[in-house]
């Protein structure tokens, strides 16, 4: 796999770093708000948070059509990688490490499934709403058109709910277990 440019991977690094400050802060104002909430119940609450966002986000992409795909994807990427940082930090996992930026990736990347058919699913009812539109258009259906985007919202924002919650389950498998596994013990005798 190709490298990053210096400057370019700088850049990330810092944003990576930034953004392990903002997810600091977040876990840390969630246990002053629920002091005797155990680690899943906190994972919920962040969950629910970041299911809220992807909803509106997949709302008013929705109703704006494919051209805002892009954009939804990033948005969505961008809270599941937050997400997945936040659990982590729950689990008292520290992320400054190159290992722990290739698991919070590798779990991003687990979670999404890295493949086409997730991208194919999260693109169809914009492409569809797209389509339908030119076909009622044609047909002088013109009143049909305004609703297509109306119905292409709800069923945006439930696919952006869909992948935060995977992103979710999946770090809460992952740092959950991780903290599960038993010690090693080491043999005194030696």
């Amino acid at each position: 796999m190709p490298s990053l440019p210096a400057p370019i991977h700088d850049k990330l690094s810092q944003l990576y770093l930034d953004e392990i400050g903002r997810a600091r802060a977040r876990v840390d104002e969630l246990r002053e708000k629920y002091p005797s909430a155990d680690t899943p119940e906190m994972c919920r609450r962040l969950i629910d948070s970041k299911k809220a966002w992807a909803s509106a986000g997949g709302a008013l992409s929705g109703l704006f059509g494919w051209i805002t795909l892009p954009a939804d994807l990033a948005f969505v990427a961008v809270l599941q990688l937050s997400l997945i940082m936040e659990v982590a930090l729950l689990h008292k996992v520290n992320l400054k490490s190159d290992r722990a930026r290739e698991e919070v990736l590798e779990v991003l990347g687990y979670s999404n499934g890295a493949d086409s058919l997730n991208l194919a699913s999260r693109s169809a009812p914009k492409i569809l709403a797209r389509f339908a539109t030119r076909f009622f258009t044609k047909r002088g259906l013109v009143g049909v058109t305004r609703a297509v985007p109306v119905i292409s919202a709800p069923i945006s924002a439930a696919l952006n709910n869909r992948d935060i919650q995977r992103a979710g389950e999946a770090a809460l498998r992952y740092y959950g277990t991780m903290r599960q596994l038993p010690k090693r013990k080491f043999n005194e005798a030696s």
